[in-house]
This record gives structure tokens, sequence and C-alpha cells, in this order.
């Protein structure tokens, strides 16, 4: 998510090192520009932008301050909050009767799934929601909502298409979901087009007005760049939107939609959608976005979906195992679940504050995610006793452990010297604060232990051999992205 931004961005800021003037802050500036107009951000909303931290950055306290660059990395990120927000995730629920939601938006923008997504965070809020299938245009559309309903236990309301109209499927949906009486909101899941036209617009606003819903969302496709924002534009023009749900933030996307969108159109997005499972779904924070944006972490999103996701239980247990000195690799292996929980290595590194620049320097060195599951192959491979008692692993054992999980003899070896050296500094951390442990998964980072996938799927350990040079990570990075570079011009001549 903005990767492509944040590595301009890095780039602009690196011309802003040393004694800060006027003119290399206009040069800088210059580059916050370039890298926002690659980033797909609206014409318009970069140049306001530019010119007011142009403005507030070329200004005596900025030029005087001791750490001016950093400063004007302040500037930055608290525009770009404001770009982004404020915004208000409430869903103004009503106090007696039933909160209607109606979801519009083009073909292909996620919109069904978006729906589901919306329905289980509500679920999950001890509301009560139905889902009502009013998207009659596409084929297999009331059939998609029918088994994203079953999966996540929520009811769904549909009908034969043909037989009504959309605008009576919603009225009869609401008639229904009245009788019931336990159903607290209902999503209204409306039909699109490919694009913008007449049509739509009119069974939307008859829908609109007929049914009177208490907000209504545009779901759009980040991946569309400045066509989401244009789409959403012209949606608001006729129905005055109440937010926007961003979906595909996960993908290969620029950025641009996110940070013009608000600026454009005054409609703020709500939630955006950061992968294809119904759970998925996230409130979007501009403040922690800017963070991301810029390379300073998330760490408040991490803590909130470890406190989502992570059993506290065996947390807890594994860390009373830890300060004891009895963590086996059983509590190794338990720990490895509960992280996998959370995502990918690389995202959450990117959300813990000084460790996103890790990730690029990590490329080309190994997959972190496979060698997880390569690390949890070895210990399946092993007898519970073994695991309890990895010092007592024997050649014998290691052959067999090594046929069993498909890997050579010293690669079990390595595993279990890594653990012996991460389990002792473990027993350490266990007793430090918070930001002490963050410093120090810092540190380990830097002098190489027990990083998977550092040095790649054989599992070897970079103990003993010194730190990753920065400066090697980063020329590699370099070669790497030249060659896919020279791939694509060579594919595109074809």
């Amino acid at each position: 998510m903005f990767e492509s931004i944040s590595d301009r961005l890095r780039g602009a800021f690196s011309f802003l090192g040393g004694k800060l003037t006027e003119s290399n802050i206009r040069d800088g500036m210059q580059q916050v520009r370039k890298a926002l107009l690659e980033a797909d951000v609206n014409y318009d909303v970069v140049d306001g932008f530019v010119k007011t931290v142009t403005e507030q950055a070329v200004g005596e306290s900025v030029l005087k301050s001791l750490r001016p660059s950093e400063q004007i990395v302040g500037i930055v990120n608290d525009e770009l909050v404001n770009l982004m927000g404020p915004v208000d995730h409430s869903f103004h629920f009503q106090k007696d009767g039933i909160t209607i939601l109606m979801m519009c938006g083009l073909q292909g923008s996620g919109k069904t799934t978006t729906c589901g997504k919306l329905a289980r965070m509500l679920k999950d809020d001890g509301k009560a929601p139905m889902l009502i299938a009013a998207d009659l245009q596409r084929p297999a559309a009331v059939d998609q909502l029918k088994v994203i309903g079953d999966q996540i236990g929520v009811a769904v309301y549909a009908e034969e298409p043909g037989k009504s109209s959309p605008l009576q499927v919603c009225q009869n949906g609401l008639k229904e979901a009245r009788r019931r009486g336990d159903i607290k909101v209902v999503i209204l899941d409306t039909a699109g087009r490919l694009h913008v036209d007449d049509d739509l617009m009119r069974e939307l606003e008859e829908i609109d007005n007929k049914c009177q819903p208490h907000q209504v969302y545009l779901v759009c496709d980040a991946m569309t760049g400045q066509d989401a924002v244009n789409s959403a534009k012209a949606f608001n023009e006729a129905m005055e939107l109440d937010g926007v749900i961003l979906t595909k933030l996960d993908g290969d996307t620029r950025g641009g939609a996110a940070l013009s969108v608000k600026q454009v159109t005054g409609v703020p997005i709500k939630f955006i959608g950061v992968g294809e499972q119904l759970d998925k779904l996230e409130p979007f924070h501009p403040d922690r976005m800017a963070g991301r944006i810029l390379g300073m972490g998330d760490i408040v999103s991490l803590v909130e979906k470890a406190q989502m996701h992570l059993d506290e239980k065996e947390m807890a247990d594994a860390q009373a195992k830890m300060a004891a000195g009895k963590f086996t690799l059983v509590d190794f292996q338990k720990s490895m679940k509960q992280i996998k929980k959370l995502g990918s290595m690389g995202e959450i590194m990117k959300m813990i504050p000084g460790m996103g620049g890790m990730v690029d320097a990590m490329q080309g060195m190994g997959n972190p995610d496979k060698d997880m599951g390569h690390i949890d192959g070895i210990i399946n491979s092993m007898t519970p006793w073994e695991r309890e008692h990895p010092d007592k692993i024997d050649r014998s054992r290691r052959n067999r452990i090594a046929k069993g999980s498909g890997s050579a003899p010293n690669e079990i070896s390595s595993l279990i010297k890594q653990f012996e050296t991460m389990s002792g500094m473990m027993s350490k951390m266990s007793n430090m604060g918070f930001l002490e442990r963050m410093k120090a998964v810092q540190d380990i980072s830097k002098g190489g232990f027990a990083i998977p996938g550092v040095d790649g799927p054989s599992l070897k350990m970079r103990s003993g051999r010194g730190p990753v040079d920065p400066k090697a990570a980063k020329e590699q990075l370099n070669k790497k992205r030249k060659a896919e570079r020279q791939a694509k011009k060579k594919n595109r001549r074809k």
C-alpha cells in the first residue's frame, strides 16, 4: 500500500539534507511535487499542497531550527493529514427503528464483497445487519451476496431476477427487516454500470428518494487512480455521498486516489479494503496513513490488530515462559501462528516505526513468510519430546527430521542454534517495557539475529558474520529494480 509514493517521497526528502536554504527547500519541494504527480495525485491538489508546504517551510523558524529537514517532514505530514481528513467513522445509528446504509459504485469496484465486509464489521460490533440484493444488473450478483451472507452468518433478502425492479426489492427487503424485529442495520447492494450514465443515476436517485437511507457510501477501486476520483465526484453531485470506501489498497496502487478524493469531492474516505477476505475492511485514519506514506510506521494500528487477532492468554503464557527460561519450540511455533494472524512480515515491519526501510533492504534476500512456513514444517517433523528438548537432538534425529521436512541436516542445526540465541534474548526482553523492546528488536535486526528470510530459504544465521551492510543492500535493490525496468522495456518492444 502506497509503496510507490513512499519511495518517491523518501527520495525527494534526500534533497533536503544538510543546512537548509530557501533555494534547496524549493528544489526539494519540486521533487515532492514530481513524486505526487507520478503517484497519480490530482494536478490541482498537488499544486495547492506544494504551495502550502513551501510557504510554511520557507520561513525563518524552519531555516534556523536545529533539525530543519525533520521539521519539513513534519510539515508535510501535517498537510497530508489535512488533505485526507478529517473523517467521521460513525454510522449514525438510529435510536429507534432500522439504520439504512446504501452502497453504490461502478461494476468491478468490489461493491458486493464490500457489502459483506461491512456487514461482518457491524455484526462483530454487536449490530444485527441484513443484506438486500438489489443489484439486478450484474449476472450472479444476487447469488454472490447469498454466498457471502452464509459465510458470515448474516441474513440476505433476495428475489428472483426479472420479477421486481431494484426499488421494489429494496422496499420489500425493508418490510421484511421490520417484520423480523431483530434487524438493526440494512445494507442495500445496488446495481452498478461499466461507467457513469443517466440510467444508473436515475435508478440510484429513485432508491435514494423512496428508501431514505441514513448513509450513502460510494465504493471505488483505488487501482483506477484518478478515474476513481472522477466517478466519486459524479456520484456525489447526483446523490450527496456521506463517505467513500476505497478497495484494493493492498494491490499495486500508487495512492493518488486516496490523496485526492477528499480534496476534489469534499467527501471523506471512511473505510479501506486491504484484502479479499471478508475481515479485511478497516476504518481510514488520515494521520496513520500519513505516517505510513512517510515511512514513520503505524504502531497504533498494529496494536489494534494485535488486540483484535491475538490470543491474550497464549501470549501471556509465552511471556511467562520466556521470563522463566522455559520457552520451547512448541511455544515458538504457537507464537509464529499468532504473528501470521497480523499479516505478512513485510506488512508488520512497515507498521513499526523505524523498520519500514528494512523491507526494501530485504527484497531479493528471501521471503520471510515462506521461511516461517519452512520452519513450521521442520518443527512438525519433530516428536513432541524433541520440540520440548531441542538441545538433545543428535545426528540421527537430525537426519530423520531433515528427511521428514524436506530439508538439509545443517538447516536443522542452524534452526536449533538460532532458536537458542533468540530464546535467550527473548528471556531478557520479556522484562523490558514496550519502547525498550522496540529498540531491542531494531538492534537485533541490525546485528543480524533471527530475522526469518533475511538470508533466504537456507535459514543460515547472520550472527557471527556481522550486521547487514545497508549500502550493499541498497545497491542490490537498485540492481534488481534496474533489471526489472529493462525487462519491461524489452517486453514492450516485443
